[in-house]
């Protein structure tokens, strides 16, 4: 394992990022903004004093300032302490030292595990408009990603009473992550975690639980290329990115996903002009309605009818054809369900319109 971490760190170094495609909005789906600055790129790693460790909180102090139409090259880093990594298998030399100084030093956690870095305050951006987060690339920042359980997590803990934790090597020059002899899992890079701001009436959030003001959404869709909406909250909105994710499946069942650390270079456009509830997405080929709650049956029935109020007000249709629409063309997805608020998501191909 630790030759195979050091020949693949190698071939890291040089590694282009995954697909840089950008979704730029279609008028249908959003009308397009100009980047109302100089199109700056900024930094952000993860650092004790760049993280907010377990929560979203409308209180919370920022740590960078950007403007509309900025670009951040943010870092992330895995969730799991250096003791647990190494007791899996994972050399001392192979543990962030980022990781370990954060470990260290930051004694203001909130109530979740997730170290997101952030927040970042974006000038303009207030309650009511909407933070169009452009995912422009993506690259991997370690050689490994692990995948664990617990008795008291997960979807199935009636079944697994015991924790179990499993390092697994990531191969950068394939995009690939060998999972066990003869299994070999295609790496599609995601942040799990990309949010802002609660309501201040909600106070500090625990960053498990994805909702309106997305976060934790744990959405495989979400790759380099895509682009994220998110209903703003508070002043400036708060941006967090963690919860680096090299690969995950739907549902996520047994709580984590292939869990490593990120890079990745995300671009912040405030939207005056549009006004959602929930969160949406894009890729190239289908458009994302959302849905969070407790219950599976309410989240799902949130984001049918997200998917329903798009189709309507984006592209025209009546209510009724909305609904028989979302019923034939549609797919109705699980995201994740085992982090608190389950998540359901609704495909919406872009093939079936005309251009």
């Amino acid at each position: 394992m630790r030759s195979f971490l050091r020949s693949v760190t190698a071939s890291m170094m040089v590694m282009a990022s995954t697909s840089c495609r950008t979704a730029t909005p279609s008028a249908s789906a959003a009308p397009p903004a100009r980047p109302a600055s100089s199109g700056a790129t900024h930094t952000l790693m993860p650092s004790p004093s760049t993280v907010a460790w377990g929560y979203y909180d409308a209180a919370a102090t920022p740590v960078l300032r950007v403007r509309s139409g900025d670009a951040i090259d943010v870092g992330t880093l895995i969730t799991s302490s250096p003791q647990r990594l190494e007791r899996a298998g994972v050399a001392p030399a192979d543990v962030e030292p980022a990781l370990r100084a954060i470990y260290d030093s930051v004694k203001n956690r909130g109530p979740g595990g997730h170290i997101l870095t952030g927040p970042i305050y974006v000038e303009g951006a207030d309650s009511g408009d909407v933070l169009e987060v452009r995912i422009e690339s993506i690259s991997l920042a370690i050689p490994y990603a692990y995948n664990a359980f617990g008795p008291r997590s997960g979807w199935l803990p009636e079944d697994f009473g015991y924790s179990r934790m499993k390092i697994i090597p990531l191969d950068a020059e394939h995009m690939v992550a060998h999972f066990a002899p003869g299994i070999d899992i295609p790496l599609r890079p995601f942040f799990g975690s990309i949010g802002v701001a609660p309501p201040p009436a909600r106070g500090r959030v625990n960053s498990a639980p994805p909702d309106i003001h997305a976060g934790n959404l744990d959405n495989k869709h979400l790759v380099a290329g895509t682009t994220l909406y998110i209903p703003v909250h508070v002043p400036g909105a708060l941006l967090e990115v963690g919860d680096g994710h090299a690969g995950q499946g739907n549902g996520e069942v047994d709580i984590t996903a292939l869990e490593t650390s990120l890079r990745g270079r995300l671009r912040v456009i405030v939207r005056k002009d549009l006004h959602l509830a929930w969160p949406r997405a894009e890729t190239p080929t289908h458009w994302i309605a959302m849905g969070m709650d407790r219950d599976l049956t309410v989240a799902t029935k949130t984001a049918v009818r997200q998917a329903i109020d798009f189709l309507v007000t984006r592209k025209g249709l009546s209510r009724d054809d909305a609904y028989m629409l979302a019923s034939v063309a549609a797919d109705v997805e699980v995201t994740q369900l085992v982090d608190g608020n389950v998540g359901v998501h609704v495909m919406i191909p872009k093939a079936i319109f005309a251009r």
